[in-house]
């Protein structure tokens, strides 16, 4: 059954977006049956992994207001043999009006989840940069919250309201919804705010930031506008080799915990292949450039 990760923030320009899509994208590379919702109306997440406003056809839009199954909205392979994705419009702004006077307007899409929930690994949703209605969705549908934190000034002072929407999540519609780590983006170890923010957050949230951090990188910013993950755009890049660790950190916390509730789990992975190793992926044709040194999948396997 798939784990579900709400990528949320309600700050913008912190990352958010490139987060979901090269996590998932990362994910895909590792061989995990990967699903990214595109929850935000400005569907940057669609736009991201090179899928045209033409080749829209079922949206997050009509999963939330009743319209179609999310298994009729889902975009298969996008990029990757284990990459789905499900697109947004800026449609989907409309939902929260059309669903305000619903009594199960909060739980759409958790309700919408269920039926496709065991064909994937992970589920990532990315989340838009506020905490109304369709943010509210996406937590009551979450196993888990993945903040993505800017090393900049004022970064930490917005995540006591999106903690505090948790905690009312939790309290009332998702007892089990739980920080399940904290992200650092934007890093430049040249600033001393950098660093400063970077220890602060590991002050705070201690075990639950992710070692890695997702540094500034030219080539992650341009992937965007080519349509393309960055592990597609330019897997030697630093921005690559950052989310693909980011990613390998990910499925070891979750192997790490499925051995915790399972007592047979430890066994099992002492006698299978780890289930944290990245390997062989499918992505379309690389280009001449691309050599077998600097694919995906000799990137994800040498643990670079």
């Amino acid at each position: 059954m798939a784990r579900i990760l709400a990528i949320a923030n309600q700050k913008g320009g912190v990352g958010k977006t490139t987060t979901a899509v090269n996590l998932a994208a990362s994910l895909a590379v590792a061989e995990q049956r990967t699903l990214l919702i595109d929850a935000d109306p400005q569907g940057n997440a669609t736009s991201g992994c090179g899928l045209a406003r033409a080749d829209i056809g079922q949206t997050t839009y009509d999963v939330l207001i009743g319209e179609c199954t999310l298994a009729d909205a889902i975009v298969r392979h996008v990029h990757f043999r284990h990459l789905d994705l499900v697109p947004a419009t800026p449609d989907l702004a409309g939902a929260e009006l059309e669903l305000v006077d619903d009594p199960d307007r909060g739980t759409r899409m958790r309700h919408a989840l269920a039926p496709i929930r065991d064909r994937y690994d992970y589920i990532l949703i990315d989340c838009p940069p506020s905490l109304g209605l369709i943010t509210l969705n996406m937590l009551v549908a979450a196993d888990a919250l993945l903040i993505p934190l800017q090393c900049e000034y004022y970064a930490l002072e917005g995540l006591s309201q999106l903690l505090s929407t948790v905690q009312r999540v939790q309290d009332v519609l998702n007892p089990s919804l739980d920080v399940d780590g904290v992200l650092l983006t934007m890093y430049d170890a040249r600033l001393n705010l950098s660093r400063q923010v970077a220890s602060d957050a590991r002050e705070h949230f201690g075990a639950r930031v992710f070692p890695t951090v997702i540094p500034r990188n030219i080539r992650l910013a341009e992937a965007p506008s080519f349509g393309k993950p960055i592990v597609v755009y330019d897997v030697a890049s630093v921005g690559a080799q950052a989310y693909m660790a980011v990613a390998r950190e990910l499925l070891e916390r979750d192997q790490q915990r499925s051995q915790q509730h399972d007592p047979h789990a430890q066994q099992h992975a002492n006698q299978s292949p780890s289930s944290t190793h990245v390997g062989r992926a499918t992505p379309e044709p690389r280009s001449p450039a691309q050599t077998p040194e600097t694919s995906p999948r000799a990137s994800l396997s040498n643990g670079a």
